[in-house]
């Protein structure tokens, strides 16, 4: 068919990959990061002017790297929001990240609908502070003016589609990336615009939601320009997961996503019911302590960097001579106790080594994930093997101990621009769909991506016993307080 692009425009860089329609193999690639402050250089770290997306995206495409390109798919950060006047402009840079400014909004607004429960059946999700939602809802109590002006709200992605496209009339957006919004509802497929006047004080124009294999349009050069979608699931799509996959992601904090065919409700709000960019849906449970777990770790034992860290944890064995850390540091979202710290249990006399600690963390953060695991599993999610994501997935104290405690194979890609590449499959699908030669409930099989496929084989006893010893000292420490 010939070659599609897709390109990634996350929070501190773009990156562009040019694919083969047919297999996925990457043939070329582009990189810029995004320009470090606004043109005028008053913004805030959480307001970036979206004209820094596209300087970096023109950056990254130089060199002639689109020749030739049939379609581009869009990748882009979640959760921020672009808001435009009625005549397209925008009212104020956009707000992106996790935004602390919005936390007292989150609670408004959780109240203003009456808890928790009534905002995970209207949207799948219950507000926080980086959601678009909650942004509205800062918006309108902080910068009332230009609430009042704000007449369309998009996102990044949806924005740079639009852009792409010449700024048309017709906005458009994708399942995925409205899932996230705050005020689109996965299970119905459609926008709750009151929750939108709740938050912002009035109605605005907001994109149409097209289909995974639909085009948003086409350049005046007959360029076609697929729906788009957010970072999760380009991510999600670049990998092929499907039916039985969960992806487990290590940053500083962690999350668990799995495909699963329809949108859960989960009333205590530990699920995010997001879709995903092939139809299916993406519920996803985080946990507020991955990475950060081990960072204190290393610098509690005085080690340089998270290598040392998890060669000194390969000198201990299994449930760490029986001490279990509770990686709580920030508190916590699963199970939920936002205001508890971190416990370190089982100090005896021949546990108190520093190899211990070390094995410790990593079990302490792995456990943690198998909990937000369980939320999944416990609602009738199959998991029958895990994608590991994040630099620490590489490491060999965290591939030693997955496995076991996750209880099931687990799947360590090589680094690669997923979110990219899943960008790009997006497109050939549209293409394929556009052209005759391919199904819109089918998107393209693409090679998979390299992977070291891990097995729990004889230590899967031995890792459900040091998961047993965690969930103890979990329910001794905060009795009742996860219910998966």
């Amino acid at each position: 068919m010939g070659i599609v692009a897709g390109l990634d425009s996350s929070p501190d860089f773009t990156r562009i990959v040019v694919c083969d329609t047919d297999t996925g193999a990457v043939l070329r690639q582009g990189y810029a990061p995004h320009p470090v402050e606004s043109p005028d250089g008053t913004a805030r770290p959480s307001d970036v002017d979206p004209q820094a997306w596209l300087l970096s995206l023109g950056e990254a495409a130089g060199g002639g790297l689109l020749e030739g390109v049939q379609a581009i798919g869009v990748s882009a950060q979640q959760n921020a929001v672009v808001p435009l006047d009625a005549q397209g402009n925008t009212v104020r840079p956009a707000m992106v990240g996790g935004d602390k400014r919005a936390q007292v909004a989150a609670a408004d607004l959780i109240d203003a609908l009456g808890g928790r429960e009534a905002w995970a059946q209207a949207v799948g999700c219950v507000p926080q502070a980086a959601q678009p939602v909650t942004k509205l809802r800062w918006l309108a109590r902080t910068e009332p003016e230009n609430a009042v002006r704000a007449a369309v709200l998009m996102q990044a992605h949806d924005w740079l589609v639009w852009q792409l496209l010449g700024r048309p009339v017709r906005r458009t957006t994708d399942r995925g990336g409205a899932s996230g919004t705050g005020y689109w509802s996965a299970a119905t497929g459609a926008y709750r615009s009151d929750l939108v006047e709740l938050a912002l004080g009035h109605q605005a124009m907001l994109p149409e939601v097209i289909g995974p294999a639909e085009a948003a349009g086409t350049t005046p050069e007959g360029l076609l320009i697929s729906a788009g979608t957010g970072e999760t699931m380009a991510a999600a799509f670049g990998l092929g997961i499907g039916l039985g996959d969960a992806v487990v992601s290590l940053g500083a904090s962690g999350s668990v996503m799995a495909v699963h065919p329809e949108a859960l409700v989960d009333s205590s709000g530990m699920i995010t019911s997001l879709a995903d960019a092939t139809g299916m849906h993406l519920p996803v449970v985080t946990t507020l302590n991955a990475v950060r777990t081990l960072r204190g770790t290393a610098e509690l034992l005085g080690m340089p960097d998270l290598e040392s860290l998890s060669d000194l944890a390969m000198k201990s064995t299994p449930g760490a001579h029986g001490l279990v850390l509770l990686p709580y540091l920030e508190g916590e979202r699963t199970p939920n106790l936002p205001h508890t710290a971190g416990t370190l249990a089982g100090l005896r006399r021949e546990s108190m080594k520093a190899e211990h600690l070390a094995r410790a963390a990593f079990e302490g953060m792995l456990c943690g994930l198998a909990d937000a695991l369980d939320v999944l599993r416990g609602r009738g999610v199959e998991v029958r093997r895990i994608f590991l994501l994040g630099a620490a997935a590489e490491l060999p104290a965290v591939q030693a101990a997955a496995p076991a405690l996750f209880g099931t194979q687990v799947v360590v890609p090589q680094p690669a621009d997923y979110a990219a590449i899943g960008a790009a499959r997006q497109a050939a699908w549209a293409l394929g769909v556009s052209q005759g030669a391919l199904d819109p409930r089918t998107p393209p099989v693409w090679q998979g991506a390299a992977a070291q496929v891990l097995e729990p084989g004889e230590e899967l006893a031995v890792g459900q016993a040091v998961r047993q010893q965690f969930v103890s000292v979990r329910e001794q420490t905060h009795p009742g307080a996860f219910r998966p």
